[in-house]
């Protein structure tokens, strides 16, 4: 889902917010987007899930597009959250932003005799 800018408005970019699913679902969730222009693609993630934001960005920048993906900037903060006891606590949090140093792949039409 793309990220809404302060005034409502939406940013040309989309967000990727990391979770418990596996790492390669967000690869690919980052790579198409990434493949259907949305730049920047923000990598966003707290607390545990950091590690796995950053496993992420970098298979996809040394499997998936090496070479075409620059990274930057990174963004680190601390949250302060409302715990389950309802103590605060802080979280870390990361937000790592993706852009395309080449033109995504254009769509290549069918050959006129693929169709036979």
């Amino acid at each position: 889902m793309p990220e809404r800018e302060p005034d409502g408005s939406p940013s040309a970019g989309a967000t990727v917010f990391i979770g418990t699913k596996p790492t390669m679902t967000y690869v690919f969730q980052v790579v198409a987007q990434l493949n259907s222009g949305a730049s920047p693609v923000i990598v966003k993630a707290r607390g545990n899930a950091i590690g796995k934001a950053v496993d992420v960005v970098e298979v996809v920048r040394h499997r998936f597009l090496e070479g075409q993906v620059g990274v930057g900037p990174v963004n680190l903060d601390t949250e302060r959250l409302r715990n389950h006891d309802g103590r605060e606590a802080n979280v870390s949090s990361i937000a790592i932003f993706l852009n395309r140093t080449v033109p995504p792949p254009r769509p290549t039409p069918p050959s006129p005799t693929a169709a036979k």
